[in-house]
Parts: C-alpha cells; sequence; structure tokens
C-alpha cells in the first residue's frame, strides 16, 4: 500500500489544482491556427528513480503507458499538427499502435536532454508557427493550460507552464551553510509543454553549441538569446511521475479529478 504520507500529498494536490483551475476549456479563446504546432514529445528517459524493469514513461498508469495519455491528448488538439516522438526504436510500436489522426513522426534521443529536443526539433516539418516540448512523463497536462501556452507562446515568443513555489528556497554555499533566503513570491516552478517559435530555438541552439553551455530546461536555450519567455501558470495536478509515489498520486487524481485533468 502507498504510504500514507503519499495519500496526503494526493489530496493536497487535488485541492490546490480545484482551486488554481478556474476556467473551463470552453472558456480559453484558441488563438494558434489549426495544425500550427508541432508536438515533440520526449520519451527517452531512463527512468532510474523509478526502480522499474523499463523506462518510467512505459509504465502501466490506469492500464496504459504513461507516454500515451500525453499522446491522445494532444492528438485531439486542433492546434497540434504532427507529432514528433522521440524515443528509443525498441519503444516504437507503443506510439505506432495508437490510432491518431495526426502524422507521427520518430526522432531518437541523445546524450542529454537538449540533445534530445534538438534531434525532435530537427525532425518537426518546416513551417510550423511554434514547437512544443513535452516530457512523456506528464500525463496530468490538462488541455486546457496546454492552450493558454500555445497562445502565450503565439504573444511573446515563447511560454511554459509553470507553478508558483510552495517551498521555502535557500542559496548555500559549498560548504552547505545557508548563505541567504530567496523570495519565495518570485520563484516557480516549471514544468512543460515548454512552448516557442522555431526560430528562437535554432537561434538559440546555435549560441548553447558555439558557446558549450549545458541546459536544463528548453527555454533555458531561449532565455540565453536574451529573448522574453513567458509564464503561463498551470496547476499543480501537471506532476512528473518519476517515483513509485507519484504514481499512485497520479492514479488517484486520475480516479478523482476525472475531467479536470483531462
Amino acid at each position: 500500500a502507498a504510504p500514507e504520507s503519499a495519500r496526503r500529498v494526493a489530496r493536497t494536490r487535488a485541492r490546490r489544482g480545484a482551486n488554481v483551475r478556474t476556467r473551463a476549456a470552453s472558456e480559453v479563446t484558441q488563438d494558434v491556427a489549426d495544425g500550427a504546432v508541432s508536438f515533440v514529445l520526449l520519451a527517452g528517459g531512463v527512468g532510474k528513480r523509478m526502480g522499474a524493469d523499463m523506462p518510467k514513461q512505459y509504465l502501466p498508469l490506469m492500464g496504459t503507458p504513461i507516454a500515451l495519455w500525453s499522446l491522445r491528448k494532444f492528438a485531439k488538439m486542433a492546434e497540434v499538427g504532427e507529432i514528433v516522438v522521440v524515443c528509443d526504436p525498441s519503444y516504437d510500436d507503443v506510439f505506432q499502435s495508437e490510432a491518431i489522426d495526426k502524422p507521427l513522426v520518430f526522432a531518437r534521443p541523445g546524450k542529454e536532454r537538449q540533445d534530445s529536443v534538438y534531434n525532435g526539433m530537427q525532425a518537426a516539418r518546416a513551417g510550423a508557427e511554434l514547437l512544443a516540448i513535452h516530457d512523456s512523463a506528464r500525463p496530468l497536462c490538462a488541455a486546457t493550460d496546454a492552450r493558454r501556452c500555445f497562445n502565450d507562446a503565439k504573444k511573446y515568443g515563447a511560454a511554459v507552464l509553470a507553478v508558483q513555489s510552495k517551498a521555502t528556497i535557500k542559496e548555500v554555499n559549498k560548504d552547505l551553510s545557508i548563505d541567504k533566503g530567496l523570495d519565495r513570491s518570485r520563484l516557480w516552478e516549471m514544468q512543460t509543454p515548454q512552448v516557442m517559435r522555431p526560430e528562437l530555438l535554432r537561434a538559440g541552439y546555435d549560441l548553447v553549441n558555439s558557446k558549450g553551455l549545458e541546459v536544463t530546461d528548453d527555454v533555458s536555450i531561449v532565455e540565453a538569446l536574451g529573448e522574453r519567455v513567458q509564464v503561463t501558470p498551470g496547476s499543480y495536478f501537471n506532476l512528473k511521475v518519476t517515483t513509485p509515489e507519484d504514481m499512485f498520486i497520479a492514479e488517484r487524481l486520475m480516479t478523482e479529478q476525472g475531467d479536470a485533468v483531462a
């Protein structure tokens, strides 16, 4: 059985998620044209923290591989014109078995996340207005939130779903003594999708590669150019499934919240 602490977290996330979700999908205007988004689904990670015999994104969640929840959800969005799956070729069949009405393209993972994103970008079709990068281990991203992020990326050039940090964060020295506290009101936890104009991402990669920089998320590549990245407030429901406790929480949220995480 899952520990009681995980049950409490699930209940807390459900309450917080209900509070931040104030608009129904029908109330979010679609500003991005049909088919204008190339959606890149990152599914090449190894998921060591899950302690399973396969990558976490292929473990069953409510009877369905975790990665397929995102594939199905985003394939139904009018804005999405194609789906680029970045995965090991041994898992191609997981995605090919799905009956979706959008073109499905495959790219291969690289050594680091930024290499996998680059490969996905290269495989995306020319002419897309926006690229949306999404972690396949985030099965609970609501289409409503994704649509608002698409809209913000169209307006500002780049946008990312995020939530305000709930924890107290301290900056520490090398000897682990506390240097200073950080203003929590200005701290946001980045989620996915992270959405940007393709030309910004390409220019960012040119800069990052020329300087040998390493980045941990996609909008950091755009930030390196000095370009604006807009935060789109998201939901605490949109957790990344990385541990067995996360799996329990995700199942509980799907069972109890239903349409709220659709």
